[in-house]
């Protein structure tokens, strides 16, 4: 993780990867936040959409380094700090993929994590399993019809949503 953050701040001095400043703002913003989060990721496939920083997606990577983890990152700068940051902590075997979420044609993952997109319920339900979960860091709306949201544990304040397929 120490690796991580030390890249991060040095990457932001070049790209805008995050509004945080000083390591304790980075932690509290970058880790802080998913730490909680971490439990509620199912075992297998994690597919972090607008991977950006690399929180939640490389975070989560670190934090449960049992998971196969894909980052979709469609900003070149941005890809190229994953791809760099995923190596220097340890974990060369997370996919970083340079596109979109709509452009995602790899298999849907047990958890999708989002954080500050807005993505439609099509496009979700494509990219997670039928029994899958939804994870939105930041996000103050759930997707739309077909999802149903789920109460956060306790001691989860930063998680703002989430949210999994209804059964059918």
């Amino acid at each position: 993780m120490e690796r991580y953050l030390d890249l991060l701040a040095d990457w932001s001095a070049r790209v805008n990867l995050t509004g945080a400043r000083t390591p304790v703002e980075r932690v509290a913003l970058l880790v802080g936040e998913v730490l909680p989060a971490a439990p509620l990721a199912r075992p297998g496939r994690l597919l972090d959409v607008g991977s950006g920083n690399g929180s939640p997606g490389l975070v989560l990577a670190l934090l449960r380094p049992e998971l196969q983890v894909t980052l979709l990152e469609p900003r070149r700068r941005r890809w190229a700090f994953l791809r760099e940051a995923c190596r220097a902590a340890g974990r060369a075997d997370v996919e970083v993929r340079r596109e979109r979420h709509d452009e995602y044609a790899g298999p849907p993952a047990a958890t999708v994590t989002v954080r500050g997109l807005a993505l439609s319920p099509a496009h979700l339900a494509a990219l997670v399993e039928d029994d899958g979960r939804v994870l939105f860091f930041g996000s103050r709306r759930l997707p739309g019809a077909g999802w149903r949201e789920e109460p956060a544990p306790p001691g989860i304040q930063s998680l703002r949503r989430l949210a999994v397929p209804r059964e059918t």
